[in-house]
């Protein structure tokens, strides 16, 4: 696999710009620490000297596009990792941006890094993290801590679904294939508990919510313009939890509300400050719906019609059991 860098990517960004094929990108910059990596959109080639590729790069843009889109007639160049165009694709289906004002370069990825498992090895007080072969840590209290990437890499990157891009104007690197992951291994832990084990698992989790919302934001399957949890009308409007039912509805609304569209691209998990895995609610849908209705992956093609919306006559009936289920 290519080594996509940093150089290689402000190369095409700034070839891209200057040949008015597109006019603005949409990129990564350094936020106040080495792994505060922030979404950004740079408008010209000289403002691209703040953009910034490494590991900590595990943002999926395609959301992005919304906004970035919307109103305007400029064209956006987009880098895309793999796991990143099932969400492009899957909003083209929903009609969610004007795919001609965009234009979407593939990048491999070998995974991305989680902060939170590099701090589990070397502690607090992180002053400085390189990223190369190995992750190399500095510390306040002069300690250089390096770690191997395997042993840092993101949950849904330790259990990616695809190193395949399924869409893109242009390619950097070769593609990758389909992966035979053990995605569904942490469901199927959860299945195998009672139902009064599978309630204290989920109340220990969602009862840490803060009702933050960056789930739903960064959510490429919520897109609603306005969202009933924002309606003044209701009365769940940014509002603290009551009491426990209150407390899960709202993730048990949101993962219903995705369900059949989710991509698995677990960004919900990614950017929660709880550190609740919500992607195994999502990942409890997509199981069972390749179960009851045969495999489906959402985004794997424009165009496709999830199976909660398409009728067939060898649907699941209403009240038909299925063991373990």
């Amino acid at each position: 696999m290519q080594k996509i860098t940093r150089d290689l990517l402000v190369e095409k960004a700034v070839s891209l710009l200057e040949n008015g094929t597109v006019d603005m990108v949409l990129g990564w910059k350094k936020g106040e620490f080495d792994y505060d990596i922030t979404p950004a959109v740079f408008a010209n080639a000289d403002s691209l000297k703040d953009f910034v590729f490494d590991d900590f790069c595990g943002a999926n843009f395609s959301k992005y596009l919304i906004a970035n889109t919307k109103k305007t007639a400029s064209k956006v160049l987009v880098f895309l990792k793999p796991c990143d165009t099932y969400s492009f694709n899957q909003l083209l289906t929903e009609h969610r941006f004007d795919r001609e004002k965009v234009y979407a370069v593939g990048i491999p990825c070998d995974g991305m890094v989680d902060i939170h498992k590099i701090r589990a090895i070397s502690g607090e007080g992180i002053a400085k993290i390189e990223c190369g072969e190995k992750i190399t840590v500095s510390t306040i209290y002069d300690e250089t801590v390096n770690i191997e990437k395997a042993d840092v890499l993101a949950e849904r990157c330790v259990t990616c679904k695809s190193k395949k891009h399924v869409a893109y104007d242009e390619l950097l690197g070769e593609d990758g294939e389909v992966l035979e992951s053990a995605r569904f291994d942490e469901v199927e832990k959860l299945e195998s508990m009672t139902a009064d084990e599978r309630f204290e698992f989920w109340q220990g989790e969602l009862s840490r919510c803060i009702r933050c919302n960056a789930c739903r934001d960064v959510c490429p399957a919520c897109t609603c313009e306005k969202c009933v949890f924002d309606n003044p009308a209701s009365p769940v409007e940014n509002k603290a939890a009551a009491n426990s039912f209150e407390e899960k509805m709202f993730h048990i609304i949101r993962a219903f509300h995705v369900a059949g569209r989710c991509t698995d691209c677990g960004e919900c998990s990614r950017v929660c400050p709880q550190h609740i895995p919500l992607h195994l609610l999502n990942r409890k849908f997509i199981k069972d719906i390749d179960n009851f209705y045969g495999e489906y992956q959402a985004g794997e093609e424009v165009g496709s019609r999830a199976p909660l919306v398409n009728y067939t006559t060898e649907d699941l009936e209403p009240g038909e059991a299925v063991e373990g289920r």
